[in-house]
């Protein structure tokens, strides 16, 4: 993958993570130790759970060489079009908007929560043979960052700001599983 490529979807795996940072922001009104705790533990789940994902992969990727691109494609566009439905759908005012969890499990379970697609792209990213130490640390270095300043803008935007950056990140990850696949059948030039 080329940088641009793995910088594309190192944002777009963070801007979920972003979102909830956003929301617990917003609720909960952290410090900035706070919010640079908070940005550790996401950005260090979320660059664990691709290199898990891309273990499982590399076990199955022999069997599924021929169709590795597509696997990939539809692995990237189910995620980012996940991200997308998440982010366009209407919430009831009753409802909230996401669960508000507190303390250190809580938070614990809100990154694992916001990292399990990480792991479905690490999957994808074995199919194509990716460095996934390079890009598993370009994850949890760009989740540690947007994390901490979600939590420290959270307050003053509110959550609006977070349902964008997950639609821009769903939009991302589709086009870049758009891209392999085009890449894979020889449509444009790797």
């Amino acid at each position: 993958m080329t940088p641009v490529a793995i910088a594309v979807l190192s944002l777009s795996m963070s801007t979920d993570a972003f979102a909830a940072a956003v929301g617990r922001g917003a609720s909960h009104r952290p410090t900035l130790p706070g919010a640079v705790k908070a940005g550790l533990v996401f950005g260090v789940i979320e660059a664990i759970t691709p290199l898990i994902g891309w273990a499982l992969g590399m076990v199955a990727a022999g069997l599924v060489e021929r169709i590795d691109h597509w696997i990939a494609f539809g692995l990237l566009a189910a995620v980012g079009g996940k991200m997308i439905w998440e982010a366009t759908r209407p919430r009831s005012e009753e409802a909230g908007e996401a669960p508000r969890r507190s303390g250190p499990w809580g938070l614990i379970a809100t990154a694992v929560g916001t990292s399990i697609d990480a792991a479905a792209v690490g999957v994808g990213l074995a199919f194509i043979g990716a460095n996934i130490w390079v890009i598993a640390a370009s994850i949890g270095v760009t989740t540690f960052l947007l994390t901490t300043v979600g939590m420290l803008i959270g307050r003053a935007v509110g959550q609006r700001f977070g349902k964008m950056a997950e639609l821009i990140g769903g939009l991302a990850l589709v086009a870049l599983g758009l891209t392999i696949l085009l890449e894979h059948l020889g449509f444009i030039g790797a």
